[in-house]
């Protein structure tokens, strides 16, 4: 999503962080980012903040459901910020387990 939809050359950040109990990934995109209105609804399924855009595309609207089902299966959730004209930042933090 990040590269469709971070319009800027397809300029993507991909950071991650190891804490002493949570591993953290962030991806952000430079596109024209998501009004906040928007941000609440994200994750649930079918929901385009674009219809003409998605189309365009070729997008469901389901990637981010699908996406924040798997994080709660791993006891984590999807942290979105997102600024109109800056781009967005999706991240989330998954348990480590030490052996």
């Amino acid at each position: 999503n990040a590269i469709k939809y971070g319009t800027s050359g397809k300029h993507v950040v991909m950071s991650c962080a190891d804490g002493s109990e949570t591993g953290t990934l962030s991806i952000q995109d430079f596109g024209k980012g998501i009004a906040q209105i928007h941000l609440p609804r994200l994750t649930e399924r079918f929901y385009r903040v674009s219809t003409q855009e998605s189309r365009q595309r070729g997008g469901t609207g389901l990637v981010l459901a699908i996406v924040k089902h798997i994080l709660l299966r791993h006891r984590s959730k999807l942290d979105v910020n997102s600024v109109e004209g800056d781009g967005s930042t999706f991240s989330f933090s998954i348990p480590l387990y030490k052996s």
